[in-house]
């Protein structure tokens, strides 16, 4: 009787456990991880949720880039973090789809080394070129490549960017140099200044510079047309519907972070997703909100890990 009333006082305490946990947290500031420098859609995005949550949640979070190998290494880092709560990462399809399926060894498992939390968003992703190129429509811009093979340079500031790329130069049999760099901020300059002659990009920054002349964008990588720039022609519309892939973007945890955190977190991340102000802002950077279960970012982030690495096998991309 002795044993039985101690098992049951046991599995008391550990129902009353959750909710006092979740009622407590956080207590200090929450660290938010982004694996981008500033500059991109990314780092503004992220500042933007950690300024909703902070409000929401009554403790800050401190935003914190550390960039480097497509935002694998902060995702590395997030593995070994504590699944306490205070710790927790901005991630894009980059870090959980690309950087794993175009490695022969990647740094983690993204389907098992995190805990998925809620999605954020959908990035709006336009083709720009350089004003100098001599093409106001993409047919007009795969012309010219096709007439000029290899002289033209497209730059890329992450994996997703690199895919896109190859699909295109797949579907159209053109010719280009490719020049990586490490996120679409260090890019930008050089695209503004000619030195690269298109890309795709998703930073909201790249939308200004298409409103003031100093970008032509020929196409979005949406299925319908984006109300940042209502004029301009989806790919599909453009005449390459097989340019596939898009960007989505979210949050997650460390592994086997207890499930009460997941939910508040979850909670709070559905409510900032809500809120007009987010939206707008977050529209801003090409960003279309839209939150999500932690199971079905799970099954996102599974679906596409699975579309990514069929793409690399089939375009013959070498693995890093």
């Amino acid at each position: 009787m002795k044993r039985v009333s101690n098992a049951l006082l046991a599995l008391v305490l550990a129902l009353c456990a959750a909710p006092a946990l979740a009622q407590q947290y956080p207590a200090k500031p929450i660290r938010f991880i982004v694996g981008f420098p500033p500059g991109g859609s990314a780092d503004p995005t992220t500042r933007i949720m950690g300024q909703a949550l902070s409000e929401q949640m009554g403790q800050p979070l401190l935003v914190e880039n550390r960039p480097g190998a497509d935002s694998a290494i902060a995702a590395e880092q997030m593995t070994r973090m504590p699944p306490d709560g205070y710790t927790i990462m901005f991630a894009s399809n980059s870090a959980m789809t690309a950087a794993v399926a175009l490695r022969k060894q990647p740094l983690y498992d993204p389907l098992a080394d995190f805990t998925p939390i809620s999605m954020i968003g959908r990035a709006t992703v336009f083709l720009y070129v350089h004003p100098a190129v001599p093409a106001k429509t993409l047919k007009e811009f795969i012309e010219h490549a096709r007439a000029n093979p290899g002289k033209l340079a497209y730059g890329t500031g992450n994996p997703l960017s690199i895919l896109y790329n190859v699909q295109l130069m797949s579907a159209t049999g053109i010719s280009m140099l490719h020049v990586p760099y490490k996120g679409e901020g260090p890019l930008n300059p050089d695209i503004l200044a000619g030195r690269v002659q298109s890309s795709f990009l998703s930073t909201g920054t790249a939308i200004s510079f298409a409103k003031d002349g100093r970008l032509r964008p020929l196409a979005v990588l949406l299925e319908k047309r984006s109300p940042l720039l209502p004029e301009v022609p989806t790919i599909a519309e453009a005449g390459v519907p097989q340019v596939t892939v898009r960007q989505w973007a979210g949050v997650y945890g460390p592994p086997k972070l207890p499930r009460e955190i997941v939910e508040r977190l979850n909670k709070e991340l559905v409510a900032a997703l809500k809120r007009p102000d987010v939206i707008e802002k977050l529209q801003g950077y090409g960003y279309a909100a839209e939150s999500s279960t932690p199971e079905h970012l799970l099954e996102i982030n599974r679906d596409d890990l699975a579309l990514w690495r069929r793409l690399v096998r089939e375009a013959g991309i070498p693995l890093e």
